[in-house]
């Protein structure tokens, strides 16, 4: 009998609206990149061929939700979306009470300044810039409790997002738990190169924090994501639905912040989702003086309405396997092509190990950052840095964080380009590859003090 042959796949959609790019020469590029200080952010979309800086508000909503836009009730108070939006996130998440935010930095905020006291420590599975920084400036201190091997891009444990339980009880014991608020649970962890975390290891941690009377606070910014690594990965889940082992994750944790930009697939929007009355009750004050009235806050009814309909698609098995599996297509021929990436290949984008890739410079001389342009000047292709940059500064000595993971992402924007956009990815990645002893390495000329890897400007060394 012979082997039977593996079937090709697509995408579970058809197009119905295109957007024209612009194509850029290389001389467009050269001055385009130095006039935005060799930083992906600061350049143009105009002057972008492929834009694979982030996943965040870049996806393509469906025409579902551009009806549901027609839908938006714009009332001031008591919208009928944001009724409708609550009804989703209790039936699709299982939290009690929502707080609209205008995206998920907004409640990381709130919740850091309700339960983050001076003092406080909060432990993480990695840190995530955003999250991080609201932590300190309310008062807290970051504690990594990510396992060893999330550090390591060779390491290809299935779950590099798991918490190393050891970790989190010396913390307990040392600190004593009533300096612990919460714990910070993300799936999938971003900065470990979009790892997801597994049930097994979630439900040992809830287990600890039980005994201890400890919160858990979820980032579910990528949680359907992390639902179907489960599914794919984890023993006892492979019959299990994307939607129920998402229900069964939130059930593990006591509230939620939510970039509803990344999984729910719309384009601006957040939530804080709890279950404690009075944590809510707090958080619902707050959002009125720093986002707007509490059935809004901060989102138009029109975009609440896009949300509701965004989380019901984004557990759809066929959406999110072709998600997860563009992003495998591209990391798969990158390994193809020898080129040194974090593995096993994540779900929201592929991450280059420039430390590999450019071992003639000193993580002093930003490689991660270097690469993201010199990519960017061989097609157009703009990535983004997750290394020294954005690792930012010790707040106490000023000095730079040096992260073991010095990396370039390629983050995918969910239902935007083609197959064969990856394929055009990978061979610049593989051109750059090819010719990384000709790229020099850069220095800070300007650096903001907060999220510096947005506005900082560089020259080459």
């Amino acid at each position: 009998m012979s082997e039977k042959r593996k079937r090709s796949w697509a995408e579970p959609y058809k197009i119905k609206m295109v957007e024209p790019v612009r194509m850029t020469t290389p001389d467009e590029r050269k001055q385009a990149i130095e006039e935005a200080g060799y930083n992906t952010f600061l350049l143009r979309s105009r002057d972008v061929y492929i834009d694979l800086l982030t996943d965040s508000g870049t996806s393509a909503m469906s025409d579902r939700q551009w009806a549901g836009l027609m839908m938006g009730d714009e009332s001031y108070a008591g919208s009928d979306n944001f009724y409708h939006l609550e009804e989703t996130v209790r039936g699709y998440y299982g939290y009690k009470h929502l707080v609209p935010t205008h995206q998920g930095r907004a409640a990381e905020h709130i919740i850091s300044k309700i339960m983050i006291k001076k003092g406080d420590i909060i432990p993480g599975n990695m840190y995530f810039t955003t999250t991080k920084v609201h932590q300190e400036l309310a008062g807290g201190t970051f504690a990594d409790i990510i396992i060893d091997e999330a550090h390591d891009p060779e390491n290809e444990h299935p779950f590099k997002a798991n918490v190393d339980l050891n970790k989190l009880e010396d913390l307990i014991k040392k600190y004593g738990a009533e300096r612990i608020p919460y714990v910070s649970i993300a799936t999938t962890v971003n900065m470990a190169g979009g790892q997801p975390i597994s049930l097994e290891n979630l439900k040992a941690v809830r287990k600890i924090t039980n005994k201890h009377g400890i919160k858990i606070i979820h980032d579910m910014t990528r949680v359907a994501e992390n639902a179907y690594f489960i599914k794919e990965r984890e023993p006892g889940y492979a019959e299990m639905s994307v939607k129920d082992i998402v229900k069964e994750i939130c059930s593990l944790t006591d509230g939620a912040t939510m970039s509803a930009k990344k999984d729910a697939l719309v384009n601006i929007g957040g939530f804080l989702a709890i279950n404690d009355d009075e944590v809510f009750d707090k958080a619902r004050n707050m959002v009125v003086i720093y986002e707007g009235l509490h059935t809004y806050g901060g989102m138009a009814g029109r975009d609440m309405e896009a949300l509701a309909i965004g989380i019901k698609e984004s557990v759809e098995f066929d959406h999110i396997r072709a998600r997860v599996g563009q992003v495998l297509y591209l990391g798969n021929k990158l390994l193809e092509m020898g080129i040194p990436i974090v593995k096993p290949i994540g779900s929201h984008g592929v991450f280059l190990d420039a430390k590999k890739i450019l071992p003639h410079l000193k993580q002093d001389e930003l490689p991660a950052q270097s690469l993201a342009a010199a990519i960017y000047l061989d097609s157009g292709v703009r990535a983004m840095e997750r290394g020294v940059v954005s690792a930012g500064r010790e707040p106490k000595t000023g000095k730079h964080n040096y992260p073991k993971l010095e990396l370039v992402r390629l983050t995918i924007p969910r239902r935007v380009y083609t197959q064969a956009h990856m394929d055009v990815v990978a061979e610049s990645v593989e051109a750059v590859h090819r010719s990384s002893s000709d790229v020099t390495g850069l220095k800070f000329v300007y650096e903001p003090t907060y999220l510096r890897f947005f506005q900082s400007r560089f020259e080459p060394v």
